[in-house]
């Protein structure tokens, strides 16, 4: 018997050079949302904000890079990592959350779409290889991931590459204590069909949004400083609804995915989800795994890079898949044939979505 697999072949990332460590933010002044200054001490501030969310330090993009640029790095590792002609390339379909933002300016730039830059730096000549954006919040290159596996079972495309980049260290109110927890990065893979004996790939997914409230729990808006330009808005959050949103719906989606697979919970060998803090994400994978009646988070199953590289939105996910397939992570976290492993993210929309892989 042979399937059809929908693969990832390739993986690459592309992690920025600059090191911001918390002690770095000693310097600015941070605002609460009345516009009154924090009374407690950075160092203070700082051991709070690791303990919660984990981040130690981060990554900014140098003052000359563009998310689109970074992106396209991402993607030649990407390609090479496979081993594909480039020109062979389908779709190319690229997350991110606000475009090409130039060091020291004011707006977004997404004309022409951050896809076609991409293939613009790869030098990609065939016209047929289409490029396209993808608006989703942190969960945008999975969904990517998602856009490119249909496309493939439907018989429009044979090998996609799916890109996620961001530089939120362009758009963070320095005045929020927020802006702490947001990093830049890019991580990319290409999706292709591959026949084969044995069913492997991707298994299935998950997806939803909620759009009610929920809609507005991220957001662009004034700096928390009174007196700021009121012509440039920051990506703001209301963090405690964040996390108590993604503590509601965020494991149930994981579980809808996964037994779509066909998978035993004993089966599952990893999970990568979305860099978003470190307490939220063990707290998920807890109630996750309390579904399916388990008190106990199976030991090295979530591998982690917030600590070191922070949230880079929708690069988090390809980012530590990256490391972990080419073992750069830590010794702990290795992928072997046959390994099933679940993605999954949650970010503004509010938008949820998993995915079940056989590696």
């Amino acid at each position: 018997m042979s399937f059809k697999n929908v693969v990832i072949t390739g993986t690459g990332s592309y992690i920025p050079n600059r090191v911001v460590s918390n002690k770095d933010f000693v310097t600015n002044k941070f605002y609460d949302d009345n516009g009154e200054v924090f009374q407690a001490s950075h160092d203070e501030i700082a051991e709070k904000f690791e303990a919660i969310t984990g981040i130690r330090e981060r990554r900014y993009v140098d003052t000359n890079q563009t998310n689109s640029e970074i992106g396209a790095l991402a993607a030649t590792k990407a390609i090479e990592n496979a081993g594909i002609d480039k020109e062979d390339i389908d779709q190319i379909i690229v997350a991110h959350n606000f475009g090409d933002v130039k060091n020291n300016t004011i707006q977004t730039d997404a004309v022409p779409s951050l896809a076609s830059r991409v293939k613009y730096s790869l030098q990609i000549k065939n016209p047929a290889c289409i490029a396209y954006d993808v608006l989703f919040g942190c969960p945008g290159w999975l969904q990517g991931v998602i856009q490119a596996e249909s496309f493939i079972r439907s018989g429009l495309a044979k090998k996609c590459l799916v890109v996620g980049t961001e530089t939120l260290s362009r758009v963070t109110d320095d005045h929020d204590r927020d802006s702490m927890i947001y990093s830049d990065g890019a991580g990319a893979c290409i999706v292709e069909a591959v026949e084969g004996e044995e069913l492997r790939g991707i298994l299935s997914s998950s997806m939803a949004t909620y759009a009610s409230e929920e809609a507005f729990f991220l957001y662009m808006g004034k700096s928390n400083i009174t007196n700021s330009d009121p012509r440039i808005n920051y990506l703001k959050m209301y963090g405690r609804k964040i996390y108590e949103f993604a503590l509601k719906y965020v494991p149930s989606a994981m579980q809808n995915c996964f037994d779509k697979s066909g998978f035993e919970i004993g089966d599952l060998k990893k999970i990568f989800i979305h860099q978003a803090n470190e307490k939220l994400d063990q707290e998920v994978t807890k109630r996750f795994y309390r579904l399916y009646k388990m008190r106990e988070v199976p030991k090295d199953v979530m591998p982690m890079n917030i600590h070191t590289l922070g949230n880079s939105s929708v690069a988090t996910i390809p980012t530590l898949f990256d490391q972990v397939r080419n073992k750069t992570l830590d010794k702990d976290h290795s992928l072997n044939d046959g390994d099933v492993i679940l993605f999954a993210s949650v970010g503004a929309g509010m938008n949820i979505n998993a995915v079940t892989y056989k590696y």
